[in-house]
């Protein structure tokens, strides 16, 4: 055998060694995804994966979808028009809880409304808990939203993914932990680039209900948005900021007027949802 054949062998030989110590040392398995489902404007599909933080004994999964160019999708509370998303895991296996999370997401101007929800593509992170871990779990989810653009098309996808145990090792999506990471705190547990609500107070007597909300935005509050959510279906219109105070806190007010229904909001628990560029956060608030 000659010398440089010898050396060829002798590299090869070094080539294959490095990939299998890098094979047996890799622990991260593939995160999975079900097939693109595609619909008017839109496609969406599952994403899954180890979870964020361990050694937790669940998955972290999402809803994704994206958009055609200038269509849009809603939040969970759509604002003044629009469709929110619906979620039904009916079918599903082995699942003891299934919890989905809403990325913050963007105040949208329409004509005659201002609605709330996501342009281009969004993630909904979804923590999905097994019954027995060690055993697979079956994902059969329904999810229903609109996708609008100068009119709403009403849109329906069926997705099935499979989560096996082996998932439960190794490192989380970097998507589904972006997503996840655009989720809104709560107030107690919030960074120091997420918002603060200051001080909120409602006045619900004569003409001019309104509800006044101040928050501490740090970064100088770029992209400062908030959002009012009442339960029992009640409507909330969207807050209009104004000046801010000379100490830098933002302000804004809700002209409840709009809404027709201000006295129902006594003694309600409203959840205040705060945007911004560099972080967000949700709290909750009891109208006196």
């Amino acid at each position: 055998m000659s010398t440089a054949w010898k050396a060829i062998c002798a590299l090869v030989v070094v080539v294959l060694a490095v990939v299998a110590v890098a094979q047996s040392q890799s622990v991260a398995p593939a995160n999975l995804a079900s097939p693109w489902v595609e619909l008017h404007a839109a496609r969406v599909r599952l994403l899954a994966g180890a979870p964020a933080v361990k050694p937790a004994r669940s998955y972290l999964a999402g809803v994704e979808i994206t958009l055609a160019e200038g269509w849009k999708t809603y939040w969970r509370t759509p604002g003044d028009a629009g469709v929110p998303p619906l979620f039904d895991w009916k079918g599903s296996t082995n699942v003891a809880a299934i919890k989905v999370r809403h990325p913050a997401p963007h105040r949208m101007q329409e004509p005659g409304a201002e609605t709330i929800g996501y342009k281009s593509a969004v993630i909904f992170p979804v923590e999905v808990v097994p019954s027995d871990p060690s055993k697979p779990v079956g994902l059969e989810l329904t999810a229903e939203f609109g996708v609008c653009r100068d009119i709403c098309i009403p849109a329906e996808a069926k997705l099935s993914l499979t989560l096996l145990p082996s998932q439960l090792v190794g490192d989380a999506s970097p998507a589904l932990i972006a997503a996840l990471e655009r989720v809104p705190r709560p107030q107690s547990s919030r960074r120091a680039s997420d918002p603060e609500v200051r001080r909120v107070t409602a006045n619900l007597d004569g003409g001019a209900p309104r509800l006044s909300i101040e928050a501490r935005f740090p970064q100088g509050g770029r992209g400062a948005d908030v959002f009012v959510e009442a339960p029992e279906g009640l409507y909330v219109p969207l807050p209009k900021r104004l000046p801010d105070a000379a100490d830098g806190t933002l302000r804004f007010e809700v002209d409840l007027s709009r809404g027709g229904s201000a006295h129902e909001l006594k003694a309600k628990t409203l959840t205040l949802t705060l945007v911004s560029d560099a972080g967000a956060t949700e709290t909750t608030w009891t109208v006196p």
